[in-house]
């Protein structure tokens, strides 16, 4: 008999299906010498403490650190009828074909149980990207060698020890020493969370401490042929700061008042310049996520759960947890066909037909920058979307408009600058003219417009010539002041977590967690929000993220190295040198343990106290201090995580605020 193992029930009926498995059985679907069963995400977990030794379910600081000689998996309760139903299916299996999520994840959902139940059979790989029929049986056709995906579980599995070690480890030993000063609850620490934290306590800290500086500008109404149009006042440089804003009232006052006498402004040079827009790749998920966050007002997970969603029960669209927005060049030849599937389904992309072109090869199709899943795209699958509930519909909109710009003309508009002179003072004009719209006929933006506060209109100005004398109509001077940085929302976050390496100054790591698309994944970031609002680090107000007093102390108190998005980038160095065979498991493995035991002894001695952020100091008054004397600060996060995961030590550096 021939298994497949899928992740969830839903995935198994759909390559049921196919298979023709269409007999229910105890926990999968049968059929003709092959049967499809499924996991409910993970089945086994990683035994807690107490499993190793029941003293553990004591928390002690003498216990610590708490490493497993030999690591033992568990039985998930909540789900152990149906490990029952694969386990039997594992043992009357002749061979095994995996069909877990195409991801470093779902290769250890299946490899786990696969080594726990002793399974010694054959095993292929299917890869799926997508669940719609079609899709099943092109990667039914090319099934891969189990071999050729096993270092994935290693790797998966590594980060999964290490995760543990931190988190079993430092949360209870930071947790101790928060009840030593009387703070009763659990400090959790973890390799993505706490960096995850830090971006939001910096940011409110930079929020908190931001002194606000005045600064003028001056609008000036001009006219010519019966047209009004704006320019803006170009402040002399030795009066502005950086960001070239004026920061001398009297010099604005004095400039409003000479354009105020002024009868009119000369025009001293104008530009055109014909610019041309490419359209935006189609989504991954974090991109996703952002947007939907910025325009629909929805949560990271919420995006997360609705895109699930129309991958598994709608089909509409590709695997939607992928870290890439480009596409491979074999998946061009059905562009035509989804494109009339997206017409037929769709009366209202009718005024979108004759500017399509499927033979179109957009920037999108790139071998070379594909990873192992490709941009979110939707399916041959296509149904009305006004068939779904309105949010999924606002997603599965966004989804299909950044496919359909793939397929349209580059957008292209004139810009043109013009500078005059008024009284001696310099003004600018700048004015927008659109030649084609190409892509952006796609955008749902176009048709219904985003909630809150919209950019302004662009201006197109006037058919003008140099030397030409434009009346003054209206001189308009304003009193401004500098903002603080906005408080993260959840797009923010997720945005900053994909871009963390801009924080990182050492080249090599800023080049790793660039290539690792930042810390988390894009399965795990929205759960991780999620997790640090469930337990009251995070709050929220609105679409606004602020921490908590709890989380400003814990990120003062845990070493830098485990706040430090720069540990992640050197521990997914590690990782990938699994995933390649460079370095096993075990010796992964053994440097996390031994890095984890000086990390404790290093903390034991400290006093924990648990405080809000410091009123108007920012960072600067430490949470916590070592008793042992000449300790000090815990070191940088390159020096300690490098020797963990195998790399030689890197340099000192400093992380900047956000």
């Amino acid at each position: 008999m021939r298994l497949f193992l899928c992740e969830k029930p839903s995935q198994a009926k759909d390559i049921a299906k196919v298979l023709g498995a269409t007999r229910k059985g105890d926990g999968c679907w049968q059929g003709t010498n092959v049967c499809v069963t499924w996991c409910i995400g993970h089945l086994l977990e990683t035994a807690p403490p107490d499993s190793y030794d029941a003293r553990y379910k004591r928390w002690a600081l003498d216990d610590l650190p708490i490493i497993p000689e030999k690591w033992k998996m568990l039985v998930k309760a909540k789900t152990a009828s149906q490990f029952k139903a694969v386990k039997r299916l594992l043992g009357e299996a002749q061979e095994l074909v995996i069909a877990t999520d195409a991801d470093r994840e779902g290769e250890m959902i299946a490899r786990e149980l696969l080594e726990h139940c002793r399974y010694r059979g054959p095993v292929q790989r299917l890869w799926l990207s997508a669940l719609d029929e079609a899709s099943i049986r092109k990667a039914l056709a090319r099934l891969l060698p189990g071999q050729e995906t096993f270092t994935l579980y290693h790797s998966a599995l590594g980060r999964s020890r290490a995760d543990w070690l931190i988190g079993m480890n430092l949360s209870r030993l930071f947790t101790l020493l928060g009840r030593q000063s009387g703070y009763q609850g659990v400090l959790p620490v973890g390799r993505v969370q706490t960096p995850t934290l830090r971006l939001v306590v910096d940011r409110d800290r930079s929020i908190a401490d931001f002194v606000p500086v005045p600064f003028w500008a001056i609008e000036v109404q001009l006219g010519h042929a019966g047209q009004s149009f704006m320019a803006q006042w170009r402040a002399p440089d030795d009066a502005c700061d950086d960001q070239g804003r004026c920061l001398q009232q009297a010099l604005a006052q004095q400039a409003a008042e000479g354009m105020r006498s002024a009868a009119q402004a000369v025009l001293l040079k104008i530009e055109t310049e014909r610019v041309r827009e490419a359209a935006p790749l189609p989504f991954d998920l974090g991109t996703l996520q952002e947007l939907c966050s910025k325009k629909l007002g929805l949560g990271a997970q919420e995006t997360l759960d609705i895109a699930q969603a129309l991958y598994e029960t709608h089909k509409l669209i590709t695997y939607p947890r992928s870290d890439c927005g480009y596409l491979p060049l074999s998946q061009h030849g059905e562009a035509g066909s989804i494109l009339a599937a997206l017409q037929r389904a769709d009366a209202s992309l009718a005024p979108l037909q004759a500017h399509l072109d499927a033979s179109r090869r957009s920037r999108a199709w790139n071998d070379a920058k594909v990873s192992a899943h490709h941009g979110i795209i939707p399916t041959i699958a296509a149904s009305d979307p006004n068939r779904l509930p309105s949010k999924h519909k606002a997603v599965y909109t966004l989804i299909r408009a950044r496919y359909l710009a793939q397929f349209l003309p580059q957008h292209s508009f004139d810009r043109t600058q013009a500078d005059f002179d008024c009284a001696g003072h310099h003004l600018r004009a700048v004015g927008k003219q659109i030649i084609e719209p190409g892509w952006r006929r796609a955008l749902p933006e176009a048709l219904t417009p985003s909630k809150g506060r919209e950019a302004p209109a662009v201006q197109v100005l006037p058919a003008l010539e140099q030397g030409q004398r434009c009346p003054v109509e209206q001189v308009n001077l304003k009193d401004l002041w500098t903002q603080p940085p906005k408080p993260f929302t959840e797009g923010d976050l997720i945005k900053a977590m994909k871009n963390v390496a801009k924080l990182v100054q050492d080249p090599l790591l800023k080049q790793k967690l660039k290539d690792t698309t930042g810390i988390g994944t894009e399965a795990t970031r929205a759960s991780i929000i999620q997790g640090l609002l469930d337990r009251g680090y995070l709050s929220k107000s609105g679409k606004a993220l602020a921490a908590t007093p709890a989380a400003f102390s814990l990120i003062d108190a845990v070493p830098r190295a485990i706040a430090d998005p720069g540990t992640t980038a050197i521990w997914e160095q590690a990782l990938d040198m699994v995933q390649s065979g460079e370095m096993s498991l075990e010796e992964f493995v053994a440097r996390q343990s031994a890095w984890m035991s000086k990390l404790v002894q290093r903390c034991v001695g400290m006093r924990l106290a648990i405080s809000g952020p410091p009123s108007g100091s920012g960072s600067k008054a430490p949470a916590w201090k070592n008793k042992r004397s000449g300790a000090g600060k815990a070191k940088s996060a390159s020096k300690g995580a490098s020797k963990a995961a195998g790399k030689p030590r890197q340099p000192r550096r400093k992380t900047a605020t956000p």
